[in-house]
């Protein structure tokens, strides 16, 4: 897996268990990675058939780089929806972070730049 992107097939699978951002042992995989950030999402309500990808990088210690960015947003509604929709997914990201990274995947994870989608339970 190339280091500059995740394929969101990474964020879409089962969120194995992962209930907070700050879990007991580091996560050993990029998978845990995406599995731990889809559980601090929550779409707005009525968000109907909505989505936004936000690139963001992470330092070694599992904190954000800067804040994440909006590369690609597709939300139903008026300009307060579409606000609203990034906004909650910026606040997920930012709201999980800091993970807790084994030292392989802090090593690999560092500046690299990493795209993850965000989708309403509506679709």
């Amino acid at each position: 897996m190339k280091r500059s992107s995740l394929s969101a097939a990474i964020f879409a699978g089962v969120l194995l268990g992962w209930n907070s951002p700050s879990r007991a042992e580091p996560l050993q995989t990029m998978d845990a990675v995406g599995a731990a950030l889809q559980a601090c999402w929550t779409a707005p309500a009525g968000a109907g058939k909505s989505s936004v990808t936000l690139s963001f990088s992470f330092k070694r210690d599992g904190s954000l780089m800067g804040p994440p960015k909006p590369t690609a947003i597709a939300v139903e509604g008026d300009d307060n929806a579409r606000k609203a929709f990034v906004g909650a997914a910026i606040a997920a990201v930012e709201k999980c972070t800091p993970l807790s990274f084994s030292p392989a995947i802090a090593d690999g994870i560092a500046g690299g730049v990493y795209t993850m989608q965000f989708t309403s339970q509506d679709e």
